[in-house]
């Protein structure tokens, strides 16, 4: 008897859990949406009975949200019945600034579902609620500066591809602080005190994947000397991060724009990881801004 692979979809309320939701049905996951959280163990037992339809059961995908009923923590609860039943489950968490969020709702006009005295206090109010969810949550993905279609493009990217029973899938991003930090991060590590390819005019409108501006980041002894702690720290750390049963890991790596050091830097971390013997995925954020 196979074993039924979940994905729980959570989140601040618009922030894409419609989109998500859709771009995995995209990709042939069975979707329920607003399930009620007292009947998540039920759709768990009904997709383990394996009858002919099975295949149909393989991957699902549950929407949590408002509708749902149920506070965060039974939410949690409920998630850990479902792998006392055997399957793989996976919590995918969809977060925005608040900002953004505010912008979402001004757009469209609708009313927030938590209705805690306006939008504003609503926002704050749900952020609270469910952060206690967020904690548990294998992947968390920030929304704030994503479109519909690169928010379908990231989550066919995150869990697209089969999950490996002892795998530990890994995201090696770049970005610019001037733009913030990566919300969705679970390490970050700061290179503005490198040399700016910035400042060379030849290099100035090329990126980190140029050789060019790559040999200039890493002719530098102080890059040199921050990767291999980088690469020290990532054979310390990757191993327990396995044996912890960590599924998920973002790794980001900032300089001021996100288009050279830190783009050079992450190709090389790539490496590093490979050579360690994990397999990454490359994401340079803030490359094309």
């Amino acid at each position: 008897m196979s074993v039924s692979d979940f994905i729980v979809i959570a989140g601040m309320s618009g922030a894409g859990r419609s989109s998500a939701a859709a771009a995995l049905e995209d990709i042939g996951w069975f979707v329920i949406d607003n399930l009620p959280a007292e009947l998540i163990s039920k759709v768990a037992e009904l997709a383990e009975s394996r009858d002919e339809e099975a295949s149909r059961f393989e991957q699902i995908a549950l929407v949590v949200g408002r509708g749902s009923g149920g506070s965060a923590a039974r939410i949690e609860e409920l998630i850990g019945q479902l792998r006392l039943l055997g399957s793989r489950v996976r919590v995918l968490f969809l977060d925005a600034s608040n900002d953004a969020l505010l912008a979402r709702y001004e757009g469209t006009k609708r009313p927030h579902p938590l209705e805690a005295g306006g939008v504003v206090r609503s926002v704050d109010a749900e952020r609270d609620l469910l952060d206690p969810l967020k904690g548990i949550a294998d992947i968390v993905v920030d929304t704030s500066d994503l479109s519909v279609h690169q928010l379908k493009a990231r989550i066919v990217e995150l869990v697209g591809a089969p999950m490996e029973d002892s795998a530990i899938h890994v995201f090696v991003t770049s970005f610019g602080y001037k733009y913030g930090l990566p919300r969705d991060a679970d390490l970050v590590l700061d290179c503005r005190f490198l040399p700016n390819p910035y400042w060379v005019e030849s290099l100035r409108d090329k990126s980190g994947k140029d050789a060019e501006v790559a040999e200039y980041v890493m002719s530098s002894s102080d890059a040199q000397e921050f990767l291999g702690m980088v690469g020290d720290l990532l054979k310390f750390t990757m191993p327990r991060f396995v044996l912890e049963g960590k599924s998920y890991l973002t790794i980001a790596i900032g300089c001021t724009g996100g288009r050279h050091r830190s783009v050079a830097l992450v190709e090389r971390i790539s490496e590093q990881l490979f050579e360690l013997g994990y397999r990454s995925q490359v994401h340079h954020r803030d490359i094309h801004r």
